[in-house]
């Protein structure tokens, strides 16, 4: 595990492999959260997951998850979809090491100062 510092990518990848239970989970108590709070409204439809105590509760969990994430070193930056970004340094230049959910690896890196819409595959020398 990397505290608060740079991911080399080899670092990262198993990171990833390491948090993916916790973020596949995220996502499960994401869909929950979705749901309770959906029964909640006015005229909602009741879920069998349960009422208020059960959203306070997944709330809770997600909350847990996250910190989870974050404690690694790698930046949680957007929870639908999740993305985590784990910062690292290419030939001099700070990037953010890219995952974004539903991919199987971590393949893509983007400039620290350009975010998501700057995002390229990692280059061959660097996987």
């Amino acid at each position: 595990m990397i505290v608060m510092g740079l991911f080399t990518v080899a670092e990262a990848r198993q990171e990833l492999v390491r948090l993916m239970p916790v973020l596949d989970e995220i996502v499960v108590r994401r869909a929950d959260m979705v749901e309770l709070s959906a029964a909640l409204t006015p005229g909602g439809q009741p879920s069998p997951l349960g009422g208020l105590a059960e959203r306070k509760a997944t709330e809770a969990r997600l909350d847990e998850l996250m910190t989870e994430v974050q404690q690694t070193g790698a930046e949680l930056k957007g929870v639908a979809p999740l993305l985590v970004d784990f910062p690292a340094d290419l030939d001099g230049v700070p990037v953010l090491l890219c995952w974004l959910e539903g991919e199987t690896g971590l393949d893509w890196y983007h400039r620290a100062d350009l975010g998501f819409a700057g995002r390229r595959r990692l280059p061959f020398d660097a996987l």
